[in-house]
């Protein structure tokens, strides 16, 4: 009895009609809106099981980029996964305040109308960039959706908002009064143009082209002698504190404890020893400007040497260096000379250097190759500089204040290396484990302290007598202060204070007060997804001030993935114009548009040169849209443990051809068991073929495989098992066994093959859904009822498959395993012969082949009939196949003349092509200049053509 009645419309039938031709942009929006309207991301505590992650923020002034697709898609998958296991799912999204490049924006604005930040003054500069957040700050939230992230928007968080300006201010004056939190005088990145200091990961580390000047510095008592320094910054030569010889270093150890006269300022300096010299390098001695270099810092701290600042801030010569001792108390008062006052330093450097040769001071001048940190932002030149900042203290004891925990009692850099070596916190891959010692070893106090408006305000004041009042407000801080009168401290945090915090304070975590729910829930949280450069500066802090504040680790495993690169393997970046654009690949790229601004004023136009030549190599007439689902399975194809991925646009037209074949694939399920009876009346006979037993066999190995690989974080195999499973096994097999027996079987093995095409392929696509999460939901719609699994109004909500080991029959893979093997030794004897795909032939086996395999043969392979006989007889116009189990042979009656000219004319083109590949190989430099991958690639070709040469000449052997 057919479970549907053509007279009775159903939600299947409807949306059978639908599967016409798959466009991904009109299912995306219409079921994201769904997903979203109706709640599904959000948490559900009714389930004791607890899966939760924390989105890396991005920055509010940003736009999506290749690797936040990269990124978002693994944090995705992970999440409809554990949602799909029955876990309480919470990924929590948020964006980060960007405190430096916001503020940039913003001051960009206001100097196109003629203003600056200082004509407004903090407060109405403020109230700007809260407006341009409020208008351009969730544009990439809303890209986040167009890629399918399925986080809880409901527990978005901006870490400028109230709630997270409360913690940080709460988290911020408790370190403070557990001695953790310091104000001081020490050595940070200063961007003379931003003003004010910048973390590392601000600072690029870029290779230019300068000089190296060699400097005589006399001995004081005997200026006939001298010792050769060389610097690649001679305008810092007006700091110098000492110079530096290695205390082994024969040539220099009589000079050890001697004064040497500091070219062009009348100052004298000791000659110290210091093993981190290195003697075999250039003259041996090393001037020693502590005050503007990290490594000098060190240097004269072994030392206690003064500290002489000879930069302001605006990278300009004072005319009064400042001088002081490590503690920041400030020495003699040391004059510079007068003529470099105010100059800026590379004007400065050019005078100094013609000042030394006039004085014959300078030796010589090399050319030089250097690495010189330049800001991110800005460009200029980094300097060394030394003021006065807030700093975490790393490897201090607290002060009492922390809650019971095995963390208790250790110092902030104790913590983060303990949650690593007890395993509590684990990285994947291993390996970043040793890269994370390596900073924890070596680790610095952190400067929280950045000179900006844009930021949270650090909550510090200060009396006239310069006495300092942390608090968590003004009156509180005025409470302490009694009636002094009071000035609150200009700075704001670091961006990465207020990000270090977001497990506990996305949470609802108020200093002293109860967990909450949610924290219960959700620290530790599952896992933390993101990129090796920032393990340090969001992983490692968040362990430190989770575990600090809450007493627990702020997750369990951290998942570090590689980035993804250009088609060459170059690093993405504006300065290269090759930045992809995730959003121009789901909608299609028109490279005829491509150079021009976008209208969202996102992307400049100087990005794009380099993907517009790249892309027009592949796509003459530019990208097809490609849609989110494609975007995503190609991102999880290269998801493997930590390596970095140079993306093929290529690549990305496979998965959405997919994509498209999973649609066709289902319109031809629905059609052929539309009305018809799909078995679900569990009490009418079923019988399965070996047919329906491999298929349902295969689908276990898939489910189990596909389990481990998300769970081992394997995107790569999951995405590759489940390609394999659906595009092989199911469509380019299974789907054309299911054929012969819907028309040949009997009702029972028809019902049978109806069950299985539609049972196998819901599961399919609930596997499938944490990847490819939009066209699964709408054919899941269509098959779901046909195959009575609709447990669930969407697809995200119903049960991820489990395997079922006991229904692999091993009898059924072995016949499956014969049966591929005689289709495919027909199909090479079809190939050998050239018969046309048209041309139908009789087929001959030699051997004991059940009936039951027979039967599939000519359909799946063209032919009249196929027969077993006892003998073959044999001829020369007629080849025989041998495989495991027979020998076969095709009857055709061959044109042995049209057949000897078509295989020679292949062979004549086969020949140029293996010329020209064989003269690229072999051309000098090639193979070891050339890209890895492109070298690769052309040597997979090479050895095709070949085995395609052997089997064309071995054809025309046979027909002489």
């Amino acid at each position: 009895m057919p479970i549907f009645h053509s007279n009775q419309p159903t939600e299947f039938q409807a949306a059978c009609t639908m599967l016409n031709k798959y466009a991904p942009s009109e299912l995306e929006s219409k079921h994201y809106q769904n997903w979203e309207a109706k709640g599904y991301f959000s948490a559900d505590f009714s389930k004791p099981e607890s899966f939760s992650i924390q989105l890396p923020p991005p920055n509010v002034t940003g736009t999506l980029h290749m690797g936040h697709a990269f990124n978002q898609t693994i944090m995705d998958g992970l999440a409809r996964y554990y949602r799909m296991k029955g876990r309480n799912t919470c990924w929590i999204p948020g964006t980060d305040h960007a405190g430096i490049a916001t503020q940039i924006v913003v001051e960009r604005q206001l100097a196109a109308q003629g203003l600056s930040r200082h004509d407004l003054g903090r407060e109405k500069f403020l109230e700007k960039v809260w407006e341009w957040k409020e208008v351009s700050g969730g544009t990439i939230t809303q890209q986040m959706r167009r890629v399918g992230c399925s986080a809880d928007w409901s527990r978005e968080y901006f870490t400028m908002d109230d709630t997270r300006a409360e913690a940080v201010t709460a988290v911020f004056v408790k370190l403070y009064n557990q001695g953790l939190i310091y104000r001081g005088k020490r050595l940070v990145n200063w961007d003379p143009v931003l003003g004010t200091a910048v973390s590392d990961l601000e600072v690029e580390n870029v290779e230019t082209e300068g000089s190296m000047w060699h400097i005589r510095y006399p001995l004081a008592d005997n200026p006939a002698e001298a010792v050769v320094v060389a610097t690649t910054r001679p305008e810092t030569l007006l700091g110098d504190v000492a110079v530096a010889v290695h205390p082994e270093d024969e040539r220099y150890t009589h000079l050890i404890g001697k004064q040497l006269t500091l070219p062009l300022t009348g100052r004298t300096i000791p000659v110290i020893a210091d093993e981190y010299v290195e003697k075999d390098f250039g003259s041996g001695c090393v001037k020693i400007t502590p005050a503007h270099d990290f490594n000098d810092y060190e240097v004269g701290k072994r030392h206690n040497t003064e500290l002489i600042s000879v930069l302001g801030l605006d990278a300009k010569i004072l005319a009064e260096a400042q001088a002081c001792d490590y503690r920041g108390t400030p020495t003699q008062v040391c004059r510079l000379p007068e003529k470099y006052a105010g100059l800026d330093r590379f004007e400065a450097r050019k005078q100094i250097v013609a000042d030394l040769d006039a004085a014959g001071l300078l030796v010589k001048t090399e050319p030089h190759k250097l690495m010189t940190p330049k800001g991110d932002r800005t460009g200029s030149v980094i300097e060394p500089m030394l003021t006065n900042q807030w700093f975490v203290a790393m490897n201090a004891a607290p002060q009492g204040g922390e809650p019971e925990s095995e963390f208790k009692g250790m110092s902030l850099a104790q913590k983060a290396k303990h949650a690593v070596d007890s395993g509590a916190v684990r990285f994947i891959p291993e390996n970043w484990v040793n890269t994370y010692n390596q900073w924890m070893n070596n680790i610095q106090d952190w400067c929280i302290s950045r000179q900006l408006w844009w930021g949270h305000q650090i909550p510090a004041w200060y009396d006239e007598n310069g006495k300092i009042y942390v608090a968590r407000s003004e009156a509180e801080a005025q409470k302490l202060a009694g009636s002094l009168h009071l000035t609150r401290d200009e700075d704001v945090l670091d961006t990465w204070f207020s990000s270090a915090l977001v497990p506990f304070s996305t949470l609802g975590w108020k200093d002293g007060e109860p967990d909450t729910e949610a924290m219960k829930a959700f620290i530790p949280s599952s896992v933390l997804v993101t990129g090796y450069e920032i393990i340090f500066f969001w992983v490692a802090r968040m362990i430190m001030m989770t575990t600090h504040i809450v007493g627990k680790v702020p997750f369990r495993d951290v998942y570090i993935h590689g980035i993804v690169r250009d088609y060459d393997g170059k690093k993405m970046a504006k300065s290269e114009g090759n930045v992809i654009d995730p959003v121009d690949l789901i909608d299609g790229i028109d490279l005829d548009k491509l150079l021009v601004k976008r209208t969202t004023g996102l992307r400049k136009p100087e990005t794009a040169p380099a993907v517009k030549k790249t892309t027009e190599k592949l796509f003459p007439e530019g990208i097809p849209a490609m849609g989110a689902d494609a975007l995503r399975f190609t991102m999880a194809s290269y998801a493997s443990l930590g390596r970095s991925v140079n993306f093929d646009f290529k690549r990305a037209e496979g998965y959405r051809n997919f994509c498209n074949k999973l649609w066709n694939a289902t319109n031809f399920v629905l059609m052929n068991t539309e009305n018809q009876d799909c078995g679900q009346d569990e009490t009418q006979p079923l019988a399965y073929t070996f047919a329906d037993q491999w298929i349902i066999g295969r689908l276990q190995q898939t489910e189990a495989a596909a389990a481990e690989a998300f769970e081992t974080y394997r995107f790569d195999l999951a995405a590759q098992t489940l390609y394999e499973f659906v595009w092989n096994d199911y469509c380019d097999w299974y789907i054309e066994l299911a054929k012969v027996q819907i028309q040949t079987g009997c009702p029972a093995t028809q019902r049978t093959t109806r069950r299985t095409l539609v049972r196998v392929l819901e599961a399919a696509l609930r596997l499938l859904h944490p990847i490819i999460p939009f066209i699964t939901e709408e054919l899941w719609q269509a098959v779901a009822p046909l195959a009575n699994a609709k447990t669930a109004d969407s697809i995200m909500l119903a049960a991820y498959p489990e395997a079922d080991p006991e229904k692999i029959v091993q009898a059924a893979f072995d016949q499956m395993a014969q049966l591929q093997d005689l289709i495919g030794a027909v199909r090479n004897l079809r190939g050998e012969m050239g018969i046309a795909p048209n041309v139908k032939a009789p087929l001959f086996v030699e051997g004991s082949v059940p009936e039951a395999l027979l039967k599939y043969l000519p359909a799946l392979t063209r032919l009249t009939e196929a027969k077993t006989v006892d003998r073959l007889l044999e001829s020369e116009d007629a080849p025989v196949a041998v495989c495991n189990c027979a020998r076969l042979m095709l009857k055709v009656e061959i044109d042995k003349a049209a057949e000897t000219a078509r295989l020679s004319k292949e062979a004549e083109k086969l020949q140029k092509v293996l010329d020209k590949l064989n003269a690229k190989l072999s051309k000098p430099g090639y193979v070891d200049k050339a890209p890895a991958h492109l070298v690769e690639k052309d040597k997979a070709e090479l050895a095709e053509l070949e085995e395609k040469m052997a089997k064309v000449q071995s054809a025309l052997a046979k027909l002489k």
